[in-house]
């Protein structure tokens, strides 16, 4: 199993993704899994990559095993992503046709990013399933002390109301309504858990840093942090916030759930067969009037953290991990 962001950049969530599983496969007896191994072929029964990059050509060209491929990335994924990704979509999508095209099974982390394999990439539709991201709830389950502790530990005032998003600061994720709730509500904290990893190649990079750089005082950005970091301010929050416009299956929504809290998110088509109604679905002028019955109503975040909980029993990486050892054995 291989992601380049092993030797790369790690602050998303294609790399989470990748550790989720991998560990949960680790756990089991009944598989032996070797990580990494750039840019050369390994002797194996089956790759499962999670990148397209070049450092993935030699296994996906090699043909003694068999390929899954874990599409955490489409033609879309680009756009508000990395500059002047409309430009050189075309060439983004024939790339990607040809990689995809290379697997035996493809898996897509949902219903809208396996409709765009079938219907743009041209994957025949047999060799495509549906296998959404998982993680593995118990290491994100947070008490009363849990949450105390990571308040002292980040300096968060225990009295506070916190609001916490988390991803990469870019226009897809649209920070600036993250920012615009800060402004609008100056007596609850937000914090934005993420940067720009790729620097300059990140879109509108200049757009992005200033929006950083003048955060009213009740706006944190702490930055691309480890993952125990992240972890921390989950802990630490009351509410997740993803005002993103577009998402395939985003981990950070996982690891909020698993963490427990209600979750604020955009009314995307893609949550609609992952999600569903367990988020608290919003338009750019409702996520005001959702953070406020958040914070206002204690029955209403009861309500809203029970959904929390739904999303975790259903995307745990210890069912996961089962099914993708029959996805493994079905190939031969």
């Amino acid at each position: 199993m291989a992601s380049e962001s092993d030797v790369s950049v790690q602050g998303h969530g294609v790399h989470t993704a990748y550790v989720e599983l991998a560990e949960a496969l680790e756990r089991r007896g009944d598989i032996a899994l070797v990580r990494g191994r750039y840019r050369e072929q390994v002797d194996c029964d089956v790759y499962h990559l999670h990148t397209v990059g070049a450092g993935m050509w030699p296994k996906i060209r090699d043909p003694r095993a068999k390929k899954v491929v874990s599409a955490h990335l489409i033609p879309d994924s680009l756009v508000g992503s990395i500059r002047l990704a409309r430009y050189w979509r075309p060439v983004a999508r024939r790339y990607m046709q040809w990689f995809y095209g290379k697997a035996d099974k493809v898996l897509a982390v949902s219903g809208t990013v396996a409709r765009a394999l079938e219907d743009e990439l041209k994957v025949p539709g047999d060799r495509i399933e549906v296998f959404h991201n998982t993680i593995d709830m118990r290491a994100y389950r947070t008490t009363p002390d849990d949450r105390a502790a990571a308040r002292r530990r980040l300096d968060i005032p225990q009295d506070a109301f916190v609001v916490v998003g988390v991803g990469q600061v870019q226009p897809r994720k649209r920070v600036d309504v993250f920012d615009q709730l800060a402004r609008q509500d100056p007596e609850t904290t937000f914090v934005w858990v993420g940067g720009i990893p790729f620097k300059h190649l990140g879109a509108e990079h200049g757009l992005m840093r200033r929006l950083m750089d003048r955060a009213p005082d009740n706006l944190l950005f702490p930055g691309v942090l480890p993952h125990p970091e992240v972890k921390a301010y989950l802990q630490a929050a009351d509410v997740f916030c993803l005002p993103a416009e577009q998402e395939n299956h985003p981990m950070c929504i996982l690891e909020a759930a698993g963490a427990g809290l209600p979750i604020v998110a955009r009314n995307l088509a893609e949550y609609d067969d992952t999600f569903g109604d367990d988020v608290l679905r919003c338009e750019d002028d409702t996520f005001a009037a959702a953070i406020n019955l958040l914070r206002e109503d204690e029955s209403e975040r009861a309500r809203w953290r029970q959904r929390s909980e739904q999303i975790a029993e259903r995307f745990d990486s210890s069912a996961a991990a089962e099914r993708l050892v029959g996805i493994y054995r079905d190939l031969d």
